[in-house]
This record gives structure tokens, C-alpha cells and sequence, in this order.
């Protein structure tokens, strides 16, 4: 995910808030593409209803979900994230390479599942989340993928 603005202030008393960023136009986000803002570390979405430029840097939003002054306020200070290109996250297309936990063949991955912030393996009817920390081993020749799979995730 790549920072694209922060909330600097509460805007008016619907819900609207000032959202500004140095590095990237704000007028280039599509709004039928959700914005992410990070609650105890997830990446919650939302999309923008309204937007509103502020010179070259600010906008005023209308987040959906976001209804009073309150809901505002709670954003304040947070910073907003869009997901990259899906370049990058092709690259770590596991699809058709065979899953192992811990050297036990799983099976063959049949999808991914490109929840933000939580990339998941799909086999079957199993979902199992693609963390660094749980791959014990990648080989892209042989197509395999060893995980250190949670207890309690496979039947």
C-alpha cells in the first residue's frame, strides 16, 4: 500500500474532513477505488462520496461511513492509503504452484485472494493467509510452497 494523504482537520459538521499530501495529486484518485486508513493496524477501506480541491495540495472529502463532526474527528491525524499498481502484486501470484505445510503436501493452490493488507492462498475451500513469516520455502521451478500454516486453518 502506498501513502497517498493525511487527514489534517475535521471540515465543517457532516462528516467532511481536509485531506492533504505533498507527494501525490489528490485529484487523481478514483473514486470507484476505496482509500485505506489503518484502525489497530488493518487497513480499513472507504471511498470517497465527494471531493473537493483546496489549492494544489488539499482536498475535502466526504468518506462514506463518515456522518457528523465525530466521525471526523476520529480520522484526524491518520494517514490515507491506495493500493499500488497490481503490477507488483502479480509477481506474487501463487496460482497452480502446489502448497505444503511443513513439508506436507496441502495441495494446489487455486487462486489469490487480494484482500488489502491480508493476501490470501485459496485451496479449495480452505483460505489461508501469505504472510513472509509463515513461508518456510519457495521454488519458483518446481512451482512449490512450503508454509508454516497456523494451527487450526487446515481440515
Amino acid at each position: 500500500m502506498l501513502q497517498i494523504a493525511k487527514i489534517l482537520k475535521a471540515y465543517g459538521k457532516e462528516g467532511d474532513v481536509l485531506a492533504g499530501s505533498s507527494t501525490f495529486d489528490l485529484q487523481e484518485i478514483d473514486p470507484r477505488e476505496p482509500v485505506f486508513i489503518e484502525f489497530d493496524g488493518l487497513p480499513v477501506p472507504f471511498f470517497i462520496e465527494r471531493s473537493a480541491q483546496k489549492g494544489n495540495s488539499r482536498a475535502v472529502w466526504h468518506l462514506t461511513g463518515c456522518f457528523n463532526l465525530e466521525d471526523a474527528e476520529e480520522l484526524v491525524g491518520r494517514a490515507v492509503f491506495a493500493e499500488e499498481d497490481g503490477e507488483e502484486a502479480q509477481e506474487d501470484d501463487f496460482t497452480g504452484w502446489t502448497l505444503y505445510d511443513r513439508g506436507r503436501r496441502v495441495g494446489v493452490i487455486d487462486a489469490m485472494e487480494w484482500i488489502p493488507g491480508n493476501p490470501c492462498l485459496r485451496v479449495g475451500e480452505v483460505l489461508l493467509p501469505l504472510h513472509e513469516d509463515l513461508i518456510l520455502d519457495a521454488d519458483p521451478e518446481a512451482r512449490t510452497l512450503n508454509l508454516a500454516v497456523p494451527q487450526g486453518l487446515l481440515p
